[in-house]
């Protein structure tokens, strides 16, 4: 799993190469290419979806719609120029 630095995302079936592996970028073979298949990919979806749906259920916070309320002003503003 690697971990994007910058936003702190994990890409699942992106690994980096390790010291010594021979992967030099070139094509690689399915042993020195570790990904997940779809089966384990869509059963990851799915449990991620049943740990989450009660918080997609929630309403946007009045804060957010604010947020981004001021956002589609400013872009309209600075569209209009």
């Amino acid at each position: 799993m690697k971990v994007n630095k910058g936003t702190g995302v994990h890409e699942l079936g992106a690994r980096e190469p390790r010291a010594g592996s021979g992967h030099d970028g070139g094509s690689a073979s399915a042993a020195s290419d570790p990904r997940l298949d779809r089966a384990i990919q869509s059963r990851i979806g799915d449990q991620l979806r049943a740990m989450y749906s009660e918080l997609m259920d929630q309403p946007v916070p009045d804060r957010f719609k604010d947020l981004l309320a001021q956002l589609d002003k400013q872009d309209k503003t600075e569209n209009s120029r």
